[in-house]
């Protein structure tokens, strides 16, 4: 059986030079995120540049993620929240569409390595800090500081929300990054045992019928998973970014 792990090694392509010693190189991760990125870019540019009254289907599926997104955004963190919309938006179409990619056979999932994924919670992480502080000044404390709780564990309740804070971008990124490592590994698993027991014959396809049947489901499965860890980290990315605009509790 097929090494599962195999499929989430980082591959050079090329080498684009060297600084400081090290080696800058090409990989297949970068490769298959400019694709991504090609993509979205080719899809919302294709959308609008023929647009019309009654959409074609580019139209339809442009104008559909701008308004899931919007809406999204707007029932987090209100009108006020609209100024992030490129980042919320660009995330979101990021994480589908490499999400998306990875389930396709032979490609590479960028979003199963923690380094992206905790580059991308990073990202959020200080753009929180840093406008909370630009917009409110020392009052961004106040998001560690509930109101209603009495003086005498008032101090046990801030060291609780301090470390909640600071472990955002660990769950932000763990939770993409795991999603997409156990999914991509159970349908290697279950792909691996369909080639394994169709080498004995007749009998050994029989046998492969039910994990084929498996792997469909869990591919069908996937795709859904794709769009779920998308939404899920645009949300808690519009939860955190309403914290930094208004952080009283």
């Amino acid at each position: 059986m097929a090494d599962p792990i195999h499929q989430f090694q980082i591959n050079k392509i090329a080498t684009l030079g060297h600084i400081g010693g090290h080696e800058i190189a090409f990989t297949n991760s970068a490769l298959f995120m400019a694709i991504a990125v090609s993509g979205i870019t080719a899809l919302m540019l294709g959308a609008t540049m023929r647009r019309s009254l009654v959409p074609g289907r580019m139209q339809s599926i442009a104008e559909l993620s701008y308004e899931f997104v919007a809406d999204t955004l707007k029932s987090s963190a209100g009108n006020e929240g609209m100024k992030f919309f490129p980042l919320v938006f660009s995330l979101f179409m990021f994480i589908l569409v490499a999400n998306v990619i990875g389930i396709i056979p032979y490609t590479f999932t960028v979003t199963s390595h923690i380094v992206i994924t905790a580059s991308l919670a990073l990202l959020v992480f200080l753009t929180v800090i840093v406008y909370g502080i630009y917009k409110n000044g020392l009052r961004f404390l106040k998001l560690f500081v509930p109101s209603g709780i009495p003086i005498y564990i008032l101090p046990l309740i801030v060291l609780i929300e301090v470390m909640s804070f600071l472990s955002r971008p660990i769950s932000h990124s763990v939770r993409l990054f795991a999603n997409m490592l156990a999914g991509h590994i159970t349908l290697k698993v279950f792909g691996g045992f369909v080639t394994m027991l169709g080498g004995f014959g007749i009998a050994g396809w029989l046998g492969a019928t039910l994990p084929l049947a498996m792997t469909v489901a869990l591919t069908a499965l996937e795709l859904l998973v794709a769009f779920l860890q998308a939404y899920v980290f645009t949300i808690l990315t519009c939860i955190y970014l309403n914290d930094a605009i208004h952080p009283g509790h």
